[in-house]
């Protein structure tokens, strides 16, 4: 039978209530019928699908920022920094599912080198004005850690100079420059 040949009782969903087209495959084979259901189960899958996806990307991006923050504790306290400023530890903890205790050692350690700033929330009654905090920019980040991975690049690259004890180049084969993306947006 041909796409042509199709009859509307051929396209009929067997559930019903959905709605039957013919999608040609790429290889320019037969066409497939594909039900559209009217209810929102494609729309699910495809949110399901796209949860899943940002869900692989966090964890994709977490991983990385542990291998600069040094513990995957401090990379989600960061990326949920980044996504809600100014929050307190309670906050974070709540967000992240870490302990409360872990969060607040981890930002004391964070805060200690500068990679979040902290103040006391305003509150117009009395009682505990937490403090509430917030990341430096993804910029700043890298910048800071620069130095120390084009150091140990260098070394690398001079590793026999280094194990035979000879002078190295004055030189330095890896220099790292990073740009902030909104000052070339400027120009």
């Amino acid at each position: 039978m041909s796409p042509d040949d199709t009859t509307d009782e051929d396209r009929t969903d067997v559930a019903g209530g959905g709605e039957s087209i013919d999608v040609e495959a790429e290889d320019g084979g037969e066409p497939v019928g594909v039900t559209v259901d009217d209810e929102g189960g494609v729309r699910e899958r495809l949110e399901e699908e796209a949860d899943r996806a940002v869900g692989e990307f966090d964890d994709r991006l977490v991983d990385l920022l542990a291998w600069v923050l040094d513990t995957e504790t401090r990379a989600r306290i960061y990326v949920n920094l980044r996504q809600y400023p100014h929050s307190t530890s309670d906050e974070i903890a709540e967000e992240t599912g870490l302990y409360p205790s872990t969060v607040r050692e981890a930002l004391a350690e964070l805060h200690e080198e500068g990679k979040v700033t902290r103040r006391k929330r305003e509150s117009d009654g009395a009682g505990n004005n937490p403090y509430e905090y917030s990341a430096m920019a993804p910029s700043d980040l890298v910048s800071e850690i620069v130095d120390d991975v084009q150091e140990q690049l260098n070394t690398v690259f001079n590793l026999d100079s280094h194990l035979e004890e000879r002078e190295l180049d004055a030189d330095e084969p890896v220099t790292i420059t990073v740009e902030d993306a909104s000052e070339n947006d400027e120009e």
